[in-house]
């Protein structure tokens, strides 16, 4: 393994909610030698990429933080998203997410929630799997065909007592969301928790991005609120095309 793989290990041993690793912690999780480790963690705490707190725990490191802002693809996305992820969290006063595809899960890039919001599991950051999500499914159903055939053709793992783990039921939902530029979750990746979500889609038809807004099964209707979230990722998807060709 090269020192960059075993960087990007380290790095990649964090979990969204994790709070801080110690050492055996992060030797458990990366596999590496405790020499190796010790030395890596050492010169990445120099190179500011972790953060050592007084109790001993590594943390990710602001600096980390920010030079993942700027990374152009997820900073523009964010910059022309907010504006309309704002507008929907007025309208529903539930929590709005923006998460990308990174094989087969979804990636949460941004979250807006007050503070009557949801116990979603979603974080930002986290990571959660296509086929549990609206968010997951808006990408999903317009995902290259490669990618949805290898999802639709793996075990689909339970989260919740509803999550659809059927490849069948599955592919039903994918086909109707191809049709309607819209996704809904009924307690699939949470119990009490209900979703309705939409594809960011590029002038290919292929998603960038998803949107959705999540909140409580006992207040809130996401067919209530479908033609909202598609409007919103619609003019996402307009303002990036825009920016692309005035660019």
């Amino acid at each position: 393994m090269t020192v960059i793989a075993k960087v990007s290990a380290i790095l990649g041993a964090f979990g969204a909610d994790d709070r801080g690793l110690g050492f055996a912690e992060l030797q458990r999780r990366t596999g590496l030698a405790k020499a190796t480790l010790h030395r890596l963690t050492g010169e990445m705490v120099e190179a500011r990429l972790l953060d050592r707190a007084g109790d001993g725990k590594f943390h990710l490191s602001g600096y980390l933080f920010a030079l993942g802002m700027r990374a152009s693809v997820e900073r523009s996305l964010i910059e022309v998203a907010t504006p309309f992820l704002e507008d929907l969290y007025e309208r529903t006063h539930e929590t709005v997410h923006l998460g990308l595809r990174e094989g087969a899960e979804v990636v949460y890039v941004a979250k807006i929630g007050g503070h009557r919001q949801a116990r979603a599991p979603s974080r930002l950051g986290g990571r959660m799997p296509l086929h549990a999500t609206a968010i997951g499914k808006a990408l999903l159903a317009f995902a290259p065909d490669p990618v949805r055939a290898e999802v639709l053709a793996a075990p689909l793992a339970r989260l919740a007592p509803r999550t659809v783990t059927s490849a069948l039921i599955l592919r039903k939902q994918l086909d109707e969301a191809a049709e309607t530029r819209v996704t809904f979750e009924a307690e699939e990746s949470a119990v009490g928790i209900v979703c309705v979500g939409a594809p960011v889609l590029d002038p290919d038809d292929v998603a960038v991005a998803a949107i959705s807004v999540a909140g409580p099964a006992t207040r809130f209707r996401p067919q209530q609120h479908a033609g909202s979230v598609k409007a919103a990722a619609a003019g996402i998807a307009a303002t990036l095309a825009r920016r692309k060709s005035s660019g």
